[in-house]
């Protein structure tokens, strides 16, 4: 096995993926691809990547239903490519999902670095990749900040072993997802624009500057919106994700909303 593991290409024009495969194995991965969506998935089930690349105009079923699949079984990074700029499309494979999207043509030196800062994610949140801000301290009594545990509100997140259990119950998120509801949490209570949610997303890419498009922070809405439903979060009383509009978000603070079920 090489470096960075196993990739799968899910790719049904030839030239395409001989490039694909070019730059992954430059990259440093071993490389598995399939010209179909349904043996794809298969393909994924079987040899457990850790990244997956996916067109969205496939013959059999669309990029979305294979992304969708994948979805039920596996949490390997999956980046969607394709021909289409529609904000559409962008949503609903964040929607679905995904952790990038990279849109045809692309600078083979563009797809490896954002593969980079996609594969860094899980590092970063027991790391120091983070961006430098001061050391979290809590806002408000009751939320609980040690070296392993952030908790607030019935919340509790491990970013050692990248669990999240609300009163108890384990939700399981995608790794976007996941960063950030730590960042938010890391925070302590300040305010993060869209545009250093993006950033945090892509911490390796963004190194080497990264313009940081309406679609960027688009993919950002779209996880902050699939974090609060499946966190149960309630938008206008928040427990955990307030929006500050014309800005980003912040960490709710500690306070008792009967609407939400709170105690």
């Amino acid at each position: 096995m090489s470096d960075l593991g196993l990739a799968v290409i899910i790719e049904d024009d030839a030239d395409m993926r001989n490039l694909l495969e070019a730059v992954l194995l430059q990259s440093g991965f071993e490389v598995c691809s399939a010209a179909h969506g349904r043996a794809g998935v298969e393909l994924v089930r079987r040899q457990n990547p850790n990244v997956v690349t996916v067109d969205v105009g496939l013959p059999d079923i669309d990029g979305f239903e294979v992304l969708r699949r994948i979805r039920d079984f596996s949490d390997a990074y999956v980046v969607m490519l394709t021909g289409r700029h529609e904000e559409g499309d962008v949503l609903t494979a964040f929607h679905g999902g995904a952790d990038d999207y990279i849109t045809k043509p692309f600078r083979p030196r563009e797809l490896r670095a954002r593969l980079m800062a996609v594969m860094r994610r899980p590092r970063y949140a027991s790391s120091s990749m983070a961006l430098p801000v001061p050391d979290p301290m809590p806002s408000s009594p009751g939320e609980v900040y040690d070296e392993l545990v952030i908790r607030h509100n019935g919340l509790e997140l491990n970013h050692k072993t990248r669990t999240v259990m609300v009163r108890g119950s384990a939700i399981s998120l995608t790794r976007s997802e996941f960063t950030l509801l730590h960042e938010l949490l890391r925070v302590a209570g300040r305010v993060c624009s869209r545009t250093r949610l993006v950033r945090v997303l892509h911490t390796e890419y963004s190194r080497y500057g990264m313009y940081i498009s309406q679609v960027d922070e688009r993919a950002v809405e779209a996880h902050i919106g699939n974090l609060r439903r499946k966190l149960s979060d309630n938008q206008q009383y928040p427990r955990w994700v307030e929006t500050v509009r014309g800005v980003g978000y912040r960490l709710a603070p500690v306070k008792a909303h009967p609407q939400n079920g709170a105690t």
